[in-house]
C-alpha cells in the first residue's frame, strides 16, 4: 500500500448520509471540503462490532472537529440506504442513533480503492482515518487492521499539529499536545527543545 501523504487526496462524488439524515445520491467530496480540513473515516461494514464504538465516540466529539473546522465524512462499502438505517437504529439496539456527520457509500469500492485501504481478503475498508488540510493535501494517515479501533482524541491531537505547523512553522515533537512546547526546525530549534524536555518524552 502506497501512501498518499503530501499528495492530493482522491476526489469522489457518491450517494450518501448527511448529518441531517437527508440522503443525496450526488455528494462531492471536494465541494463539501472546499477551504476546510478533512477526517475520511473508513470503517468495515454497518452492524458489526468494533464499528459502532467508533462511530459514537466520532459523534461525541463533533463539535471539537467542529472548532477546528474539519469536516468529517465516514465511509465504508455500504449503502446509503443501510448507512440510514443503523443511524436509525437506536444504541441500546446495536445502531450508532443520529450521528452528526456524512456517511459516505462506497458500494463499489472504488474510494477504499482510491485511497489504498481496501482489505486484500475481506474486500471492505481497514479502520483508516485520513487527516487532509485545506489545500487537499493528505497530511496523515493511521490505518489499523479490522479487530483494532481507533483513538479519536488522538486524530484530534494530529489536527491540532497540522494546525500548528501551519499557523507558526514549527514542528511537533512526541506527543505534542495543544498549548505545549513545539521545536523550531533547526539543529539550534531541537538542541534547545531536547535541553528543556528529553528527561519528560
Amino acid at each position: 500500500m502506497a501512501t498518499l501523504v503530501g499528495r492530493k487526496a482522491p476526489d469522489f462524488t457518491c450517494a450518501a448520509v448527511l448529518g441531517n439524515g437527508e440522503i443525496t445520491n450526488k455528494f462531492k467530496f471536494s465541494e463539501t471540503t472546499a477551504g476546510k480540513y478533512a477526517l475520511i473515516f473508513f470503517y468495515p461494514l454497518d452492524f458489526t462490532f468494533v464499528c459502532p464504538s467508533e462511530l459514537i465516540a466520532l459523534h461525541n466529539r463533533m463539535q471539537q472537529f467542529k472548532e477546528k473546522n474539519v469536516e468529517v465524512i465516514a465511509v465504508s462499502i455500504d449503502s446509503q440506504f443501510t448507512h440510514l438505517a443503523w443511524r436509525n437504529t437506536p444504541i441500546n439496539q446495536g445502531g450508532i442513533g443520529k450521528v452528526s456527520y456524512i456517511m459516505a457509500a462506497d458500494v463499489n469500492h472504488r474510494i477504499c480503492q482510491a485511497y489504498g485501504v481496501e482489505h486484500p481478503e475481506a474486500g471492505v475498508a481497514f479502520r483508516a482515518a485520513i487527516l487532509i488540510d485545506k489545500n487537499g493535501v493528505v497530511r496523515s494517515e493511521i490505518v489499523n487492521d479490522l479487530p483494532i479501533g481507533r483513538d479519536m482524541d488522538e486524530i484530534l491531537r494530529l489536527v491540532d499539529a497540522i494546525q500548528h505547523n501551519e499557523a507558526h512553522g514549527e514542528v511537533c515533537p512526541a506527543g505534542w499536545k495543544k498549548g505545549e512546547t513545539a521545536m523550531k526546525a533547526s539543529p539550534d530549534g531541537v538542541a534547545a527543545y531536547l535541553a528543556d524536555n528529553a528527561t519528560n518524552l
